[in-house]
């Protein structure tokens, strides 16, 4: 009987494994290959936002019920933030409100306050610190990791959290680890015998049609959701794409509608086998980490790329690290400064179905990725924006913000002027010297019309400073990629 029982259970677990590897080959790597899609991904979105719709009614109604047994008002509204003045102007009003107002500029005790009190509100709001962070939500995902205490308002918030939890770890992970290791092993493998390929154009070839293959996989492997809008302007042979950047799946996200050729240093273990594998069929870009200091070399091996037009285009990411999904930092100029098309691609992701934002400081590479294969999905959109060329007269630090602001503009991000590299470094003097130098101009009567070429000036002097390949803030992008 015991035996009998053995073999039966062995049977069982035989044909659980074959059904459930049956059915991920014909409902998920099947269509990725053929790049079909039978609707499954954007019924399971639609569930998402019912459910969320009625999780977060039921907590609003539990936080109103505990408000009201506290006598305390309860409020939902935005606090909207006043669009900034400049200095010379928020100087005048603060200094009519104290004193009559004078004819010749000059120090008055009022302006002390005016610094203290932005000092104070940087501390409070900082622009900077805050985009190193995960995004706020307006409403609850059903992920303990977005909130702790919203699951404890109502006894059907807590159980359909527990059920959530069921199904994330004991189904879509296991699932999705399926498919990632899957989605890898064959990009390694089918690479590699590709490379072998004696004839150029038939390597290419293959070589792309494996590429969108492994990475469509990898895409279902996040349960990734994701709307292309204006295919017509996807980037083309000889050119350079450049992406505001949330995470190292920005790279997956791209490459799941078409071939790029990858830009970063070289790595060691998993990663670096799969660069070994993918640069033998395919004209990606790898530096070693001597070569990565030396700006001319690398600017030079960008230049030969986009020079030959059968190559595909190169993929950068210029802010050279993660942001979290909210705003645009400042680009590197060295991108910028090729003499070729630039694609400008904007991404934006839905926070709602989990927190794409990498915070590299926090989090390891495995652990992030982990993170994601248990959200709810990734739920994106791709706007591909048309190609921009540098104009007569326009500098490289001036071209890539005006590519910047494009993505800003397209995505619904906030454009700021920092430096990404502030995630890890303190503020140059450089800044702290520039407002000095709006104050002063305010002293002798200057007027603000030479604030924006000191902006551009300053940006421009920091780049020099920041483009450094071996600061850890440019190495977010290249362990993504």
């Amino acid at each position: 009987a015991a035996s009998l029982l053995s073999v039966s259970l062995r049977l069982c677990l035989g044909i659980s494994i074959t059904a459930w590897l049956t059915l991920l080959f014909v409902f998920i790597i099947v269509p990725a290959v053929l790049g079909v899609s039978f609707g499954i991904r954007r019924l399971y979105m639609r569930t998402l936002l019912k459910i969320f719709a009625w999780a977060t009614s039921r907590m609003e109604m539990g936080a109103k019920e505990k408000n009201q047994q506290l006598h305390k008002p309860y409020s939902n509204g935005i606090i909207a933030k006043e669009s900034p003045s400049s200095l010379q102007q928020e100087l005048q009003e603060l200094r009519g409100s104290a004193s009559c107002p004078r004819s010749e500029p000059e120090f008055e005790m009022a302006d002390i306050f005016y610094f203290c009190r932005r000092g104070v509100e940087s501390i409070l709001d900082d622009e900077v610190t805050k985009r190193f962070s995960a995004q706020e939500l307006e409403s609850w995902n059903l992920l303990t990791r977005s909130n702790y205490n919203f699951r404890h308002i109502s006894l059907r918030l807590t159980v359909l959290w527990g059920l959530g939890v069921l199904i994330r770890y004991g189904i879509l992970l296991p699932l999705r680890v399926t498919l990632a290791i899957t989605g890898i092993s064959l990009l390694v493998v089918l690479t590699t015998l590709v490379g072998f390929l004696p004839n150029r154009e038939l390597r290419f070839y293959l070589s792309e049609k494996v590429h969108l293959m492994c990475f469509r996989i990898c895409v279902r492997a996040l349960t990734a959701i994701i709307t292309y809008h204006n295919r017509e302007n996807k980037p083309k042979n000889g050119g350079i794409c450049v992406s505001n950047h949330t995470t190292p799946i920005d790279v997956i996200i791209l490459a799941n509608d078409g071939c790029y050729s990858m830009v970063g240093q070289v790595h060691g273990g998993l990663m670096g086998m799969m660069q070994r594998a993918m640069v033998k069929s395919s004209p990606h870009i790898w530096f070693e980490r001597s070569e990565v200091k030396d700006r001319h070399l690398v600017a030079k091996r960008l230049s030969d790329h986009v020079a030959d037009k059968t190559k595909q285009p190169i993929l950068i990411f210029p802010e050279g690290t993660c942001i979290n999904n909210t705003s645009v930092m400042m680009f590197k100029k060295g991108s910028f400064e090729i003499a070729c098309t630039v694609y400008p691609v904007a991404i934006k992701y839905d926070p709602r179905f989990g927190d794409a934002f990498w915070n590299s400081s926090k989090f390891g590479l495995v652990n992030y990725l982990l993170r994601m294969m248990s959200s709810w999905a990734i739920v994106c959109s791709v706007w591909y924006l048309p190609p921009m060329n540098r104009e007569e007269g326009e500098d490289a630090m001036q071209f890539a913000n005006r590519v910047k602001a494009a993505i800003a503009a397209q995505g619904g991000l906030v454009d700021l002027i920092w430096d990404g590299g502030l995630k890890r470094a303190k503020v140059k003097d450089a800044f702290k010297e520039e407002q000095q130098k709006l104050y002063s101009k305010v002293l002798v009567g200057e007027q603000d019309e030479g604030e924006q070429s000191d902006d551009m000036h300053l940006e421009d002097e920091n780049q020099e400073e920041d483009e450094n390949p071996e600061d850890e803030s440019n190495q977010d992008s290249t362990k993504g990629q």
